[in-house]
């Protein structure tokens, strides 16, 4: 809970840095006026603070691959998203792919013997959370303003509890973790900048397939850094996964590189 609390707090001193430098606060006031988008933001921030807290916990305890599974059926969430909510058109292969993914979730269920739990809360919050970005009227970077100044008085009021009573660990160890803790802001701005950029400007499909290194990453550093169980069963599951992610982004590049095609022809 304290990692969660620095990652709002800074993320939210370095937003408010970049908005001074490039004089954007207008643009982040002025759509603030609105209740219908104040309450858009608000979701969107709990949504995000619940993801960010979900992956702080998987990280922490030892399911790097929890979080890697989640993140990998994200993308596919979105596809589904895009169909039933933004009237996305979906072709066979993608209607597909995505019975692949759930058949790999629910081999999962019957070799662990229970849901995900973590790895779907993971991939529907994100998910939720990428859809109210798309149709929120403001850019990337005075959104995440909004987002993070929303829920910081709750992560300020924390951290001082925790310095009162002499539980927080910032300033109270080393040079080292601190520099981490007020990283963590940084850190995780910049990467979601980008994505509230391309989410306002690109199908939610076209989001998805760009969603897949993070996954990746933490596969394999769940895999061969910090040595967690891979089963059989494990691997069933990751390959419907990856059986899923290879047929809906092989058609996607198929598919934008027609359109080139037709359009340079």
């Amino acid at each position: 809970m304290e990692i969660l609390c620095h990652r709002i707090v800074w993320s939210l001193a370095f937003a408010g840095l970049l908005v001074t430098v490039q004089k954007r606060w207008r643009e982040t006031l002025i759509p603030m006026k609105s209740l219908k988008t104040m309450g858009m933001f608000t979701v969107s921030s709990l949504l995000l603070a619940s993801n960010w807290l979900m992956y702080i916990w998987c990280v922490t305890n030892g399911h790097v691959l929890a979080t890697s599974l989640g993140y990998y059926i994200n993308p596919l969430m979105n596809a589904v998203l895009g169909f039933v909510l933004l009237r996305e058109r979906m072709t066979k292969l993608q209607i597909i792919a995505i019975c692949c993914a759930f058949a790999g979730v629910v081999n999962s269920i019957v070799g662990i013997g229970h849901m995900p739990w973590l790895a779907l809360a993971l991939a529907v919050t994100f998910a939720l959370y990428g859809l109210i970005r798309k149709t929120a009227p403001m850019e990337s970077l005075p959104g995440l303003l909004v987002e993070t100044a929303i829920i910081t008085p709750l992560a300020l009021g924390y951290l001082i509890y925790l310095a009162y009573t002499g539980q927080a660990s910032f300033l109270h160890g080393s040079l080292h973790n601190d520099l981490f803790l007020i990283g963590a802001g940084i850190a995780t701005s910049m990467p979601l900048f980008g994505f509230a950029f391309g989410a306002r400007r690109l199908r939610l499909t076209t989001l998805g397939i760009l969603q897949y290194t993070a996954p990746s990453i933490a596969f394999l550093l769940g895999v061969f850094v910090y040595k967690e169980p891979f089963t059989t069963n494990s691997l069933i599951t990751f390959g419907c996964i990856w059986t899923a992610l290879i047929i809906y982004s092989g058609e996607s590049l198929w598919i934008v590189r027609k359109q080139r095609r037709f359009a340079t022809s």
